[in-house]
């Protein structure tokens, strides 16, 4: 693969370090895998940063169905919740907190409710068989 020109979204050697053990590796026995794990994972943020359609990816990058295939099935596989937590771990250490949470607090807001009454308050009154609209 030719070097490519970097783009802000490219993940940093460190960024990268922390990212590389939580994808998936190659599946062993197969064909070697022709684009590195870190290429489509630099063209997966460029999408998202970007908020571009997967087929308007620069063509510096790798082709954009190969991206998108790895983009859903590691989303399928949870790779990007892990990604998240391990990210989320790194900043509470970084601010001198434990890795994880001590404590939850939850707020759960009240459902309003209509002032009416159910059903029968806003079509009105039922009638019983026979019975006319006059009675």
């Amino acid at each position: 693969m030719t070097l490519r020109r970097c783009y802000p979204s490219d993940l940093t050697d460190e960024e990268w370090a922390l990212l590389e053990p939580l994808i998936p590796a190659p599946k062993p026995g197969g064909r070697p895998a022709k684009v590195p794990r870190r290429e489509i994972m630099n063209a997966i943020l460029y999408v998202l940063k970007n908020g571009i359609p997967w087929r308007a990816m620069p063509h510096d990058l790798p082709h954009w169905s190969t991206v998108y295939h790895y983009f859903r099935q590691w989303q399928k596989e949870g790779v990007w919740e892990k990604a998240v937590q391990a990210l989320v771990r790194r900043d509470r250490e970084r601010e001198g907190r434990p890795a994880s949470p001590s404590a939850l607090v939850m707020d759960s807001q009240s459902v309003k409710t209509t002032e009416k009454g159910g059903p029968g308050e806003t079509m009105g009154r039922k009638r019983s068989k026979g019975e006319s609209a006059r009675s």
